[in-house]
């Protein structure tokens, strides 16, 4: 998906700032924004657009942001930014715990709002585009994510002494999937530790090495000289 071709619903009860808003979105690129100055009219073209992403303020004149956000869900999953004038963390906290994606404080920066939307619009649909795209060509191999296995080439299977088909372990799995989210770019080793071991990751990155030399083994036709699972040094890893 185009992010620019993502529907953005903007909701504040100040006209004023909701046409600002609109203008800076349009500007970057972001044409197919609606607006609703309420939580009735929110609810209404919500379901009339079903929009990419939501931006939504607090204080609304028949209601409050939180419990449209709580109505929304029940709906759907979009994602959603806070913009409030409230800085408390009470309220931050509370916009977060309820589901919300980001929580922006009045007044903030034009380029500040495009660079938090632009985030959490690649965040969410490129991740989700990853996971419906179930092969990953890598050379001379597929890898499919539905089954968890590598896939060689006969041809260079035979030359290689190597199975045709090879199981990904879970942690291999797990290394592989959050490196091909971000396919192209550098995925420290900080979030790959985070993606596999969660919250119990401190002190994993040498056993990290060990997986990625062992998924080297699996997807590379040489794996002393990667092709595909590249080291950046000093920051992390790269799949290309």
């Amino acid at each position: 998906m185009n992010l620019h071709d993502c529907k953005i619903l903007l909701i504040d009860d100040e006209k004023a700032l909701r046409e600002m808003v609109c203008g800076f979105l349009q500007r970057a690129g972001f044409h197919e924004v609606t607006m609703a100055g309420n939580c009735k009219e929110a609810e209404e073209r919500f379901s009339a657009i079903e929009p990419h992403l939501v931006l939504l303020d607090i204080m609304l004149p028949d209601g409050d942001g939180f419990s449209l956000l709580k109505r929304l869900r029940l709906l759907s999953e979009v994602p959603v930014i806070f913009l409030s004038a409230r800085d408390e963390d009470e309220s931050r906290l509370r916009g977060l715990g309820l589901g919300a994606d980001d929580y922006i404080t009045k007044p903030f920066l034009a380029e500040e709002l495009i660079l938090r939307v632009t985030a959490v619009l690649k965040r969410v649909y490129h991740t989700k585009a990853i996971q419906e795209e179930e092969i990953i060509a890598l050379g001379k191999c597929l890898v499919d994510m539905g089954s968890g296995l590598v896939r060689w080439d006969s041809a260079v299977s035979e030359a290689v002494g190597r199975e045709r088909e090879i199981a990904l372990t879970a942690k291999e799995y797990a290394i592989l999937q959050k490196l091909a989210q971000e396919r192209g770019r550098i995925v420290t080793i900080d979030a790959l530790c985070d993606a596999v071991w969660r919250e119990e990751n401190y002190g994993y990155e040498n056993t990290l090495v060990v997986h990625i030399r062992r998924l080297r083994e699996k997807i590379e036709e040489d794996p002393s000289h990667p092709q595909y699972l590249l080291t950046v040094r000093g920051l992390g890893y790269r799949l290309v």
